[in-house]
């Protein structure tokens, strides 16, 4: 297999190869090594590599799962693993190691992923932009270098747009998968609170905000991750009722009865929408329509957003004390100056002032907000948004470098519809379905009832198949392809 073969493939079609043994494990591995020391390295998209040891793994992988053994990437995250040591994108956590692997982590392995790097983040992964200090640079968005790969995910966006990998792990607090897979032209899909498992350590992540997954290049890749690695875990605090059949069926199967889709074109608050972005969804509500599609246009409903903004910034805080205290218990030493970026080390400061009153508020915020938009929401199959408010970032406009409040009042802005829907629990996708003329991708979000993650997964692929997005790679890697 040739290098420009590999990249050309998506993991189910490498999997493929490799049950019919027309490639090999140590193969694939050698090609994502060799991307990863290039285009990787270019984009500053990948952290703790451990490249001559993953062609030893290789060597010894027993095919398994639905993907047998191609080469994968986790998140420089907390997400625990053996193999390869974290920093969370921030000084204080280098080179953290772990002595057990997560449950997801056996869950990506059993599915025939193999891990042989992290890949970048901002730090305490709480930005939608990746230029985190403690990464020596800022990555780099693989379709346009002046502009954000978006965040908390951006390095596993950019690798997998630059073909480093077909599919990487993600997480998404608050839009984490959603962001940088709209910035970089890939599939990013957020699973209905409780699918994906968080322990054993953990039982919620950001107060039920958080979750786990992967992006893609294709729909198919992220579904037959999402069959490998859902499923209720011994102990978890939440549950969402198992599909009634296998994520792979929902964008395999052929055509169903056609949905009841609303378009949202406006914001809370009225924050302003781009465009370029009004532009991108309406071409999906379009492409819905033309495919028997029942479109209606709407608006959100009614919610205090800057209260749930308030909240959202109160668990942060209280999320970030926690963290720092006990990496520094375990370090037996106190905070340093050179620790913290200066949004990090006011928002810690913010959440030494908070008090339990504050944080119990803030979760019943969340609950708020997720009963007022799965009341609303179960008016239609399905809801169309824009991913962000604005194109891609410019880079250094969410760097986290002035006070914490200031910085996240700009990522509310910029994100409004994202991390709405970590509160309210409900399963949402961005799909690239839309390119300016500049040649810039610009995400649509599908937003589904809680617990219908198919249906979710299903529009995705209709999309997909309307307006097929695996063809396209930036223009700088070309000539390579």
């Amino acid at each position: 297999m040739t290098e420009n073969e590999y990249q050309d493939l998506d993991g189910l079609a490498l999997a493929d190869l490799l049950q019919k043994k027309a490639v090999s494990s140590p193969e694939l591995m050698e090609h994502a090594v060799a991307l990863s020391r290039t285009r990787g390295a270019a984009l500053n998209a990948i952290r703790y590599e451990k490249y001559d040891d993953a062609l030893q793994w290789a060597r010894q992988w027993r095919h398994q799962g639905q993907f047998q053994g191609i080469p994968f990437l986790l998140k420089d995250s907390s997400l625990a693993s053996v193999r390869l040591p974290m920093s969370l994108g921030s000084n204080l956590f280098t080179d953290t190691s772990f002595t057990f692997d997560a449950t997801l982590t056996q869950r990506f392995e059993a599915a025939g992923l193999i891990p042989f790097a992290r890949t970048s983040v901002p730090e305490f992964c709480m930005a939608p932009t990746t230029e985190a200090v403690a990464n020596g640079a800022v990555t780099l968005n693989p379709w346009d270098e002046t502009r954000s790969a978006g965040g908390s995910s951006g390095g596993a966006a950019a690798a997998v747009a630059a073909r480093v990998v077909p599919l990487a792990h993600g997480s998404d607090g608050g839009g984490s998968i959603r962001i940088p897979a709209s910035c970089c032209g890939l599939y990013g899909f957020k699973a209905t609170r409780g699918r994906v498992p968080t322990g054993p350590t953990k039982g919620e992540i950001w107060g039920g905000m958080g979750t786990d997954g992967v992006l893609s290049r294709s729909v198919r890749d992220t579904a037959a991750a999402m069959d490998a690695i859902c499923g209720r875990e011994a102990g978890a605090p939440y549950d969402s009722a198992p599909p009634n059949a296998s994520f792979m069926s929902a964008v395999t199967e052929a055509r169903r009865a056609p949905l009841r889709i609303a378009v949202w074109t406006s914001a809370w608050d009225g924050i302003p929408l781009a465009p370029e972005c009004l532009d991108a969804v309406r071409y999906a509500a379009s492409l819905c329509k033309d495919m028997g599609h029942e479109i209606i246009e709407a608006a959100p409903p009614p919610l205090d957003y800057q209260q749930f903004f308030q909240s959202h910034l109160q668990v942060l805080e209280a999320n970030i004390v926690a963290s720092v205290h006990a990496r520094l218990a375990g370090l037996k030493r106190s905070l340093r100056d050179d620790d913290l970026e200066p949004a990090m080390r006011d928002g810690y400061e913010q959440g030494l002032r908070l008090t339990a009153e504050d944080y119990v508020n803030a979760i019943n915020t969340f609950h708020h907000v997720g009963r007022v938009l799965q009341t609303d929401i179960a008016r239609f199959d399905l809801i169309l948004t824009p991913m962000l408010a604005q194109p891609p970032a410019p880079l250094g406009y969410l760097a986290m470098q002035g006070p914490f409040r200031e910085f996240r009042y700009k990522v509310a802005q910029y994100a409004v519809f994202s991390a709405i829907m970590n509160a309210s629990g409900q399963p949402a996708a961005s799909v690239p379905v839309y390119w300016t003329e500049a040649g810039l991708p610009i995400g649509v979000q599908i937003m589904g009832q809680f617990g219908r993650d198919d249906l979710v997964l299903r529009l995705s692929a209709e999309l997909e198949r309307a307006a097929p997005w695996a063809g396209r790679i930036p223009a700088r890697f070309k000539q390579a392809a």
